[in-house]
């Protein structure tokens, strides 16, 4: 299991920050029309959900990916505080208690990866909002804050579909 850093975690709300403030319609289109303001958000917090997946007990080329871009950002944020505020760095934030994932939760993994993957370079619209939403759930779906709880529902629901899907063949 890979940890993230305070600064990780720094990095991964920013990323939600730039992706909140890159989408906010104003105020009175948000009051005219608030679902269809709304669902331009699903492909980020879809993609961010399945970055936190990715973070959860993965191994293989898709673990090593993930963990190394949480290793690499929370080099980055922690760098980041120590030159750009004068904080210190280093230190953990927190680990959550995470619930791994079956053989079937990581097989829908798998084929999450391809669909996001795909998605992702072929959208124009979309395809930095899913690239920004992965990175921001691998580094927060580690953290003990709000995505790191969202972390055990996350798996428990791969577990559960990649087993019905598995399990009805």
């Amino acid at each position: 299991m890979t940890y993230v850093t305070i600064g990780g975690v720094t990095v991964g709300l920013m990323i939600l920050a730039y992706q909140l403030a890159l989408w906010w319609p104003g105020l009175k289109p948000l009051r005219k029309d608030p679902v269809r303001h709304a669902a331009a958000l699903l492909p980020f917090f879809l993609s961010c959900a399945y970055g936190a997946l990715t973070v959860l007990g993965i191994g293989g080329l898709i673990g090593w990916a993930a963990r190394t871009a949480v290793w690499i950002t929370s080099w980055l944020g922690d760098v980041a505080l120590v030159w750009g505020v004068g904080t210190d760095a280093g230190q953990r934030a927190g680990g959550t208690v995470y619930l791994p994932l079956t053989q079937t939760g990581g097989a829908l993994v798998l084929i999450l990866t391809v669909i996001v993957v795909v998605t992702a370079k072929k959208s124009t619209k979309h395809g930095g909002a899913i690239s920004r939403g992965a990175w921001c759930g691998m580094t927060l779906g580690t953290s003990a804050g709000i995505a790191g709880f969202a972390a055990v529902p996350l798996a428990t629901a791969a577990n559960w579909l990649g087993g019905t899907v598995y399990g009805a063949m």
